[in-house]
């Protein structure tokens, strides 16, 4: 069975963050094997924390108002090896190892199965 690194953030990195109006920061979950963006989630404080303490994806349901560790329900968990922010400090970078079928809530390996044209 996986397991995840921690990170080790600084205080001041973490102050760093800047979150939107709501609190929230955008997550990006990319395959730490291929590059594959896996999906896109949000992130509040404490779930950026958790992650970081854990080694495990967690992220902030907008539509639930909650927190959720990902993989918790469906088996397909995301196990963390990098994290990064990028150079404005409001969006997070996560490369994972990704447990089960797949990332999406759809079922398939990547929310990015869909293209335009």
């Amino acid at each position: 069975m996986p397991e995840g690194i921690t990170i080790k953030a600084t205080d001041e990195q973490l102050a760093g963050v800047k979150y939107d109006g709501n609190g929230l920061v955008a997550a990006i979950a990319q395959d730490v094997e291929n590059g594959d963006v896996l999906m896109l989630a949000w992130m509040n404080a404490e779930s950026l924390a958790m992650t970081l303490a854990e080694g495990r994806m967690v992220y902030w349901s907008r539509s639930r108002q909650e927190l959720w560790r990902k993989g918790d329900t469906s088996g397909d968990r995301q196990f963390v090896r990098e994290a990064y922010y990028d150079c404005d400090a409001d969006a997070l970078l996560f490369k994972v190892e990704q447990e089960g079928a797949g990332a999406c809530h759809t079922g398939a390996r990547t929310c990015f199965h869909r293209s335009f044209g």
